[in-house]
């Protein structure tokens, strides 16, 4: 199916129509130019309400002729059709942004790394007699004739102080970076790159989730749950 009018596009509505005007793309063609523009993307998902990565990429495939322009009720393979290529925007691979930490704190990362690979699966009292106990939490036994909770032969592990990971790097990311966590872009001033990175929250919408990690990049701010 061709895309001639901007309503042939999936979940295109009057209001959207005006919102790409507002950008200055007036027409179809204008629209075609902007899908292979990843800057102008971003700017068309920013800009139109209810518009997002998914319908943006439908778009493109409406204006590619891979699919009709409008949710389709099946897919059918087409018969003997060239594979499209989709080159990748930047061929190079970018480094992650790593925390500047002492060899101590390194070395404290490494240790801990090591204590976790061999930690026990800590089960609660009894968790194979009882079905509804298979993927419980940990519970501490007890009762005066628990044999766990005496330490008997042939019992589960007990969760003890001895288990912990060196008290020097608890709570910091893998990487070593201390994690914050951030819902608005305002929040960004107070990180500090070399320490601390972000992770989004779980309830950010995609138009300021976009918003956050295009000025987390500005600041040099690593983000542990990036969209893309």
């Amino acid at each position: 199916m061709t895309v001639k009018e901007f309503k042939d596009l999936q979940n295109m509505k009057d209001g959207n129509i005006e919102e790409l005007k507002s950008i200055g793309i007036n027409t179809v063609d204008e629209l075609k130019a902007a899908m292979n523009d990843d800057a102008k993307v971003k700017e068309i998902i920013k800009t139109l309400s209810g518009i997002g990565p998914k319908t943006v990429e439908a778009w493109k495939a409406a204006f590619a002729g891979e699919a009709p322009a409008k949710a389709p009720a099946k897919k059918e393979a087409p018969a003997e059709k060239e594979p499209v290529v989709v080159e990748s925007s930047s061929s190079e691979y970018v480094v992650k942004k790593k925390a500047e930490i002492d060899p101590e704190t390194a070395d404290a990362l490494a240790k801990r790394a090591i204590i976790s690979g061999r930690r026990p699966a800590f089960k609660r009292q009894e968790w194979f007699r009882y079905a509804k106990f298979k993927d419980s939490t940990w519970r501490k036994p007890k009762g005066i004739h628990s044999k766990m909770k005496r330490r008997l032969k042939r019992r589960g592990p007990i969760v003890d102080i001895g288990f912990r990971g060196p008290a020097a790097v608890r709570g910091l990311h893998p990487t070593g970076f201390e994690e914050v966590l951030v819902y608005n872009v305002d929040s960004l001033e107070a990180i500090d790159p070399k320490k601390q990175a972000i992770r989004i929250g779980g309830t950010v919408g995609t138009k300021k989730r976009m918003a956050i990690e295009d000025r987390a990049d500005e600041l040099g701010i690593r983000i542990l749950n990036r969209m893309v």
